[in-house]
């Protein structure tokens, strides 16, 4: 793999059928025909592969059902930051390799790096997934402030300090969702100098989205472990100051990197996504 390998955790795919795809999109799947899982079972029917429709995009493989799946990836340094990013994803689908003479890696497709994130998770249970702009699910929302005003807004309205991806801004957890709102609109309306400058707020109801990126704040590779439809999830975040350099625009400028069944170290089929070294001059859009 690369320079340094970490598990991530387990996924489960009690469908048979394991999917990994861009999570801005994952609960638009219905609105252009047939439901994710369908397709994404269409796919694994024939041996796994990419599918894409529209802004939708996911590669989808057979798994085995009834046990878990570990989930690895390969570490290297941000060229940009030093921070680390995934430059391998692996699968273990719990499935004897069948595949190619000479154990030649079978390419699924491509996908690029969402700038919402990725999931990986069971095809049936994503079809259950709620996105961003989603209502909350559970009546709950959380509420973050920050900017130059932030320690004068704090005096006023209060809020714990709130760790995210190594940066900290106030903000209260698990609000029933009335007062996240009129907290909001409170902090929104708030002026913090004669000029009229106040703070940046962010009200961010309970979705699956908004669950994902909260578990992965603290993970050092920003992934978030959550439960869709009673299954193990796994969001993946990356650095946005990464993504817009590397990683923007997406297919449209050909930021795109291959998916491929192939062996694993015991002998079971494994799905890799592989985001290849960087190299100088592939800053994706301009």
């Amino acid at each position: 793999m690369a320079e340094s390998d970490i598990d991530l955790g387990i996924v489960t795919a009690p469908s048979g059928v394991l999917v990994l795809g861009m999570a801005s999109w994952i609960d638009y799947w219905p609105q252009l025909g047939q439901p994710l899982s369908v397709r994404a079972s269409a796919a694994a029917s024939v041996g796994g592969g990419h599918v894409h429709d529209w802004m939708c995009e996911m590669a989808a493989v057979r798994a085995v059902s009834d046990k878990p799946l570990m989930v690895r990836a390969g570490m290297a340094p941000s060229p940009f930051d030093g921070g680390p990013t995934i430059a391998v994803l692996e699968i273990d689908l719990g499935l004897l390799w069948t595949g190619t003479a000479g154990d030649e890696p079978i390419i699924l497709g491509d996908l690029p790096v969402d700038r919402c994130g990725m999931v990986l998770g069971d095809a049936l249970a994503l079809d259950s997934w709620t996105g961003d702009g989603h209502p909350s699910t559970d009546g709950l929302a959380d509420v973050a402030y920050w900017g130059a005003h932030a320690e004068a807004a704090h005096r006023q309205f209060g809020g714990d300090m709130v760790s995210r991806h190594g940066s900290q801004v106030r903000g209260w957890l698990d609000l029933p969702l009335d007062d996240a709102k009129k907290l909001g609109d409170a902090l929104n309306g708030w002026e913090g100098d004669e000029q009229g400058r106040g703070v940046m707020v962010a009200v961010d109801e309970h979705t699956d989205f908004h669950r994902f990126n909260r578990a992965s704040w603290t993970h050092p590779l920003r992934i978030g472990a959550v439960e869709v439809a009673d299954c193990p999830v796994l969001g993946i975040n990356w650095a946005s100051g990464d993504h817009s350099m590397r990683h923007r625009g997406q297919r449209s400028f050909g930021q795109v990197y291959p998916v491929t069944l192939q062996p694993g170290p015991t002998g079971q089929a494994t799905m890799r996504w592989t985001i290849p070294p960087y190299e100088p001059g592939d800053h994706g859009a301009e």
